[in-house]
This record gives structure tokens, sequence and C-alpha cells, in this order.
């Protein structure tokens, strides 16, 4: 998979005044590696109470840095699973690692590079440390801020949008495959289970997990001025139906969501994707008119009948194989770029 910007800045980056960053107005940049060194560009939600340990909880989140030297080594708190392009080179994949991870086996040469990193969605019974503590570089070494896409996309979903069941979950989920195809930053605020609505028996519920940092329902609320989506892809309803959600609910849920979404991105595009199992379509036709009928134009139902076949392009029935989320992405991605551009 190719990295979608190389960054080419001078070493007078290192020392500039404050700029403007996809998560708002960053501080001179440090160069040290650390997490909070402020050439460190992360995209998604990533916990930050921590100033030596960042956190993300959802799938799709990644951490995007340039720096000098011919090493570079990830710090690494517990055992996890990630991966990481250099160069904008192929991911490689780092499986049951902890502590200082060796990324340059074999030195690269001397001069600018560039190393994006994400790790693998907690789900199921795989629980990993997913904790961000910084890379170390050869001596006298620096990070520097790499170049990063000017528009980003947030896809909103259940385990369909996280990637479970294809080949590297969230890097071949169609999220991520749509923006690389669009060359923008993207993330997918997405968990294994997750409803629309908040059900009775405790199903967790997007409309409200869409508000915060992490999984937990006492998560912090997620500080939104950190970046502005373009665009807001949401994918729910199929595991409503297993929660004794009515139809009532769900639509009125669905309303709610997407009113939560314009409030906080007053002019992203907003995309109601149907379930790829044809589940709550009408109710998710009718949320999307109730905006358009308040007022809002830019709020739009995506029809994906017939995108992908569930005896070939899923794992499972329900969940797509890597050749199903490209086919998505596939459909998807001109769909998005009419209303974006790319």
């Amino acid at each position: 998979m190719k990295l979608l910007l190389v960054a080419a800045f001078a070493a007078s980056t290192l020392i500039a005044a404050p700029v403007a960053t996809a998560e708002g107005v960053g501080i001179a940049a440090v160069g040290d590696g650390s997490p909070s060194d402020s050439n460190m560009k992360y995209f998604g939600r990533w916990n930050r109470s921590s100033s030596t340990a960042y956190v993300s909880e959802w799938a799709g989140a990644y951490v995007f840095v340039g720096f000098t030297g011919t090493t570079v080594k990830l710090k690494q708190r517990g055992t996890i699973d990630f991966f990481a392009s250099i160069d904008g080179g192929a991911f490689t994949s780092y499986v049951n690692v902890s502590g200082t991870v060796n990324l340059t086996p074999t030195r690269l040469a001397a001069g600018n590079h560039t190393l994006r990193v994400s790790y693998r969605p907690i789900a199921g019974s795989y629980k990993g440390d997913a904790v961000f503590q910084g890379i170390t570089l050869d001596s006298g070494a620096k990070t520097f801020a790499p170049a990063i896409p000017a528009k980003t996309i947030e896809f909103v979903g259940d385990s369909i949008t996280v990637g479970q069941r294809s080949s590297r979950q969230a890097l071949t989920a169609y999220g991520w495959l749509v923006g690389e195809k669009l060359k923008t930053g993207h993330t997918q605020i997405a968990v294994g289970g997750a409803c629309l609505h908040p059900a009775a028996d405790g199903c967790l519920a997007m409309r409200e997990g869409f508000l915060r940092t992490g999984l937990a329902t006492n998560s912090p609320n997620w500080d939104f001025s950190r970046y502005r989506a373009n665009a807001v892809v949401i994918n729910l309803g199929t595991n409503d139906v297993g929660h004794s959600v009515t139809k009532a609910q769900f639509q009125a849920s669905y309303v709610t969501l997407m009113r939560r979404a314009r409030e906080k991105y007053p002019t992203a595009a907003i995309f109601a994707i149907g379930t790829f199992r044809k589940r709550f379509l009408p109710e998710t036709q009718a949320a999307v008119k109730t905006l358009n009928d308040g007022g809002d134009r830019n709020v739009f139902f995506v029809d994906t009948t017939g995108w992908i076949d569930e005896a070939t392009d899923t794992a499972d029935n329900v969940h797509p194989n890597d050749q199903g989320h490209r086919k998505i992405a596939d459909r998807l991605a001109p769909i998005i770029a009419a209303k974006i551009g790319s």
C-alpha cells in the first residue's frame, strides 16, 4: 500500500513557529520523537491524558511523522500487533511484539524519511496493548513535520467498518481503502458488535459512541477541535435487529446521530450507507429525508444494493473479505469525491 504524501520539509521546519495541522494549531515542533512531539501527526481519536503514552481505541487510527537519520524504533509498552510503513512502502506486520521494536533492521540511506503506524484494533479475544510511547532515532537525528492531506474522512460503523475478517482488518477495510484512493486523511470510528440505538440489553450504541474518545461508556468526550472531517460516512444497522431495536427507535437514533455529526462538522458531507444486508433501509432513507426536509442538503443516502455478493465477497455471509472491501471502496470513493473533491 502506497503512502499518500511524502514529506519534503527543510530542516528549518524543526524550529518553525506554530503552524496549522490536521489537529488544529500546534506548538513549535520539538523533534524528539515523544508522543507529544508536535511533529507527530495523529489521525483518528487518540487519548492524550498522558503526555508519554497516547492510546488509540477506535479502529483505523494512525500516527504519521517524518524523521532524519538511518534507523527508527517504536517504543511500545505492552504486547501488541501493529502495522508500519516507511517512506510510503508496503505496510509491514509486527505480531506479538513489545518494548523497543526495531523497524529498520537494515539501515536506511541517510536523509529524510517518513513513518506511518497503525495498531490492530482490539476486538474479540485479542487484547493487545495499543499504547504509543514514541520513537527512538539515531544520535543527532530529529523528527520533522510531514506533509499531510488537506481533507479527512471519518467512517462510523461496526465490525464491517472495522474490517473484521479481512486480512489486515482496518487496513484492508473499505474506509481505509477509500481514504487512500482519494488521498485524504481517514479514520474508522467503529467497533465490532456495535448498534446505532442504545438497546436495552446494553449493545454499544454509536449514537453515543460517536461523541467519545474511546470505547467505554465513561470514556471522556472527544475534543472535536482536534480535526474537522470533510465527510462522515455512517454504516450502521446490521446489529440492531439482533438487539430488539424497533424501526421507530432506529430511525430516531439515526436522525440524532446525523444531527450530532452536523453540529460537530458544520460543512461536512454526511453519507448514510444502506447496510449490505438490507436492514433498516427505509428507516435510513427516512432519517436522511428528515434532515433534507429541515434544510440540510449536504446529507445523502447511499444505496449499496448489488455492490457485493454474499457468496463470493464475504467471509461468512456478513463480513466482507478483501475482495468485498475493494468492491465497496471502488463504488463508494467516487460518490464521496463528487461531494468533497479528492
